[in-house]
């Protein structure tokens, strides 16, 4: 019997020839990846127990994303003490704000992350790097371990298999196809389990996506409990297939196996609480905001920007709207500025901030007040994730994003849709 993409990632990084799911393995990473808001802990729990050296260093990755500008003086001393940590650790990739940007794009971008690869990481969006065929696991307090030992031990999940087919309207992105996937699993709709799985995508339409789209789906669904995401690699136009990559075999054993049509899907809009809030944007159109952001792990690359601008064009940011973009990483900022894109923003009333996290971390650089509205493009709108509890966060595609910043209110990104902006 075959092996699934992810079940061979986890045999070669373990050692062993095969694994199957319910085993038990030992993998042993290529990169552990902590961000800038728990390196501090990390080295506290290591320290107390009598560490003063991890395991590899030159694996382990800082990165600062989610406190880019310090606000605080808690934040500028932790700042001060991830780079004394990086350099008593003698960390091997130390990103310092201004960098590399966000943790979970510039990696790929950069070719640190690398398809076939397999890590650990901190926080549980790295399952964005399936997006280019690698496989990162969530580590959360447990990439402790992992400093100590280099590894820590992992059962082999199943796996589910989604095949996306046929080319959705005009005014649909892929986070709207993540949106209303993740609802379909966690309603029961489509009757199979997902959580502690990994979700492999394939079919015509996922075919077709460039890396942005690939990213949004990868980070959409993450937080219903999938343990992760992943595509087989990207293979470069006119390239030759890299040998170390690795795939699904054709015989490869799927828990279950989807094929669904994505050809009739509206835009959606995940209600306040949880990203598989779904509904159709239809049903929240109206909606008055305080605040739009652009920006976040899911939708912080070029192309997501380059729609956003295009939903703008001739249009202002409504009256009593903060619209708030964030650049995932330098890399994109520097295209955008390039490219005129950032012009584009600011022309139209936009709030420009550093590559990183932005509001998403906790409402940095951009925090809600008691009662507020947002639309935003975050990983997440749980209560209290973007400020004050009572506030109420709406996420949309970045298209939906943007048409509602000039609208004003929660508007349909479909063309002919937008009307004039209210100023």
């Amino acid at each position: 019997m075959g092996m699934t993409l992810v079940e061979k990632m986890l045999a070669r990084a373990s050692g062993k020839a095969s694994v199957k799911p319910g085993d038990i393995v030992l993998p042993e990473p290529e990169l552990v990846i902590l961000h800038d808001g728990y390196v501090e802990t990390a080295y506290k729990q290591l320290h107390d127990i009598g560490y003063r050296r991890v395991t590899h260093p030159e694996r382990v990755v800082f990165v600062t994303d989610h406190q880019v500008v310090y606000t605080t003086p808690a934040s500028i001393l932790r700042g001060r003490a991830n780079r004394r940590i990086a350099g008593e650790w003698r960390i091997g990739h130390f990103h310092d704000a201004g960098q590399g940007g966000h943790g979970h794009l510039f990696p790929m971008e950069s070719g640190l992350v690398r398809p076939g690869m397999f890590l650990f990481a901190y926080d549980m969006h790295c399952t964005n790097f399936g997006a280019i065929g690698a496989f990162a696991m969530r580590a959360g307090p447990n990439v402790v371990s992992v400093l100590a030992t280099g590894t820590t031990w992992t059962v082999v999940p199943h796996t589910l298999r989604v095949t996306l087919e046929g080319e959705p309207p005009p005014g649909v992105h892929p986070r709207d196809v993540g949106f209303w996937l993740a609802h379909r699993l966690t309603s029961g709709e489509l009757g199979v389990e997902f959580d502690y799985r990994v979700v492999e995508f394939g079919g015509s339409y996922c075919d077709r996506l460039p890396l942005s789209g690939r990213v949004a789906l990868c980070n959409t669904l993450t937080e219903i409990g999938v343990l992760n995401i992943v595509f087989p690699p990207m293979l470069p136009l006119g390239s030759a297939r890299d040998p170390t990559w690795l795939e699904s075999d054709d015989d490869a054993r799927f828990e279950h196996t989807l094929v669904l049509d994505v050809s009739h899907l509206a835009p959606q809009v995940a209600l306040p609480g949880a990203p598989d809030q779904a509904v159709p944007v239809d049903d929240t159109v109206g909606v008055a905001i305080d605040q739009a952001y652009l920006g976040s792990c899911g939708s912080g690359m070029y192309e997501d920007f380059q729609a956003a601008a295009d939903v703008l064009a001739g249009h202002h940011v409504a009256s009593g709207v903060r619209f708030i973009v964030v650049p995932g990483t330098v890399e994109t900022a520097g295209r955008m500025a390039r490219d005129g894109l950032t012009q584009r923003f600011l022309d139209a009333g936009a709030i420009l901030l550093p590559p990183g996290c932005g509001p998403c971390a906790g409402g940095a650089g951009g925090p809600l007040a008691s009662g507020e509205v947002s639309i935003s493009t975050a990983a997440t709108n749980g209560q209290g994730r973007m400020g004050a509890k009572d506030a109420h966060c709406y996420l949309g595609s970045p298209l939906t994003v943007a048409a509602s910043a000039v609208a004003g209110r929660i508007a349909d990104p479909r063309p002919g849709a937008l009307r004039s902006p209210r100023r």
